[in-house]
């Protein structure tokens, strides 16, 4: 009894505190068997994993006196047992305190951001996470409790009932005048594109018209030249030429013509 009574085991995953009338004297922190004290000496047990815990939904006003229901969850573990064991005395008294150190820091962060930044697609929640995780670890640090906080999360941040439907219909109002404003904002840049467009085709327009008429007097001058250089060469055969040119015309849709019979036109026409 008394070889029973002074050995103990330790398990993977726990801790041992060794008591002494009920005053922890030392940790053993490694698994294997350990002695103690028969009689004098009695061991607690505190798990070495990490440990989930899920606080409770509170509310909480933000920046902009909006009401906000909160949840969220801490990881954490006991780093030092004995610590631990003197200060909070079981998981349940530590679970107890992290959760007040938990609250008031989620409260005073989220009072300095106003609710569309929360929600916000782009939010900086994950921000607030790490801030809120090293808040509450340095504070418990501060309390010496042996305690480690791993990760503190926002989980869900949600409006109570009274108040959802207001907020709703501010946030689609305010969706709505955004709106408004880029279609505003779309019509005067649509108008700004039209006009300069219909300017530049204008300027196009006037520009190929231009170049139309000089290319134009350019071509009658040079066929002017062309007639000039041709008559210069045979001034009988342009007259021919000419006066042929002048039938096609003079004669289309058979014209009745009258004409003295002794002038030259009617004697060619009459072939005398």
């Amino acid at each position: 009894m008394i070889v029973a009574g002074s050995l103990f085991v330790v398990k993977e995953g726990e801790y041992k505190v060794v008591l002494r009338f009920g005053e922890a004297k030392r940790s053993v922190m490694e698994p294997g068997l350990n002695f103690k004290i028969p009689f004098i000496e009695s061991t607690t047990t505190l798990p070495k994993y990490q440990m989930t815990l899920e606080s409770k939904t509170g509310q909480i006003m933000t920046k902009d006196k909006k009401p906000i229901l909160v949840d969220n969850y801490t990881i954490w573990r006991i780093e030092n047992p004995g610590k631990f064991y003197r200060t909070l005395y079981a998981v349940s008294g530590g679970s107890q305190r992290i959760e007040e150190f938990v609250y008031n820091s989620v409260r005073r962060k989220l009072s300095e951001v106003d609710y569309d930044v929360i929600i916000s697609e782009n939010s900086s929640r994950g921000n607030i996470n790490d801030e809120i995780t090293n808040d509450v670890s340095l504070a418990l640090e501060r309390a010496d409790y042996g305690i480690e906080i791993v990760d503190v999360r926002i989980k869900r941040t949600d409006l109570p009932d009274s108040n959802k439907q207001s907020v709703y219909n501010r946030m689609i109002s305010d969706r709505q005048s955004i709106a408004a404003r880029y279609l505003s904002e779309g019509d005067e840049e649509s108008k700004k594109i039209t006009a300069k467009a219909d300017r530049t085709a204008v300027e196009l327009m006037a520009k190929s018209e231009a170049d139309a008429k000089k290319i134009i007097a350019e071509g009658e001058q040079e066929a002017a030249q062309i007639y000039n250089n041709a008559y210069g060469k045979d001034p009988q055969f342009y007259n021919m030429y000419r006066t042929l040119e002048s039938y096609i015309v003079t004669l289309q849709d058979n014209p009745v013509i009258m004409l003295p019979i002794d002038s030259p036109y009617a004697k060619i026409l009459l072939g005398k």
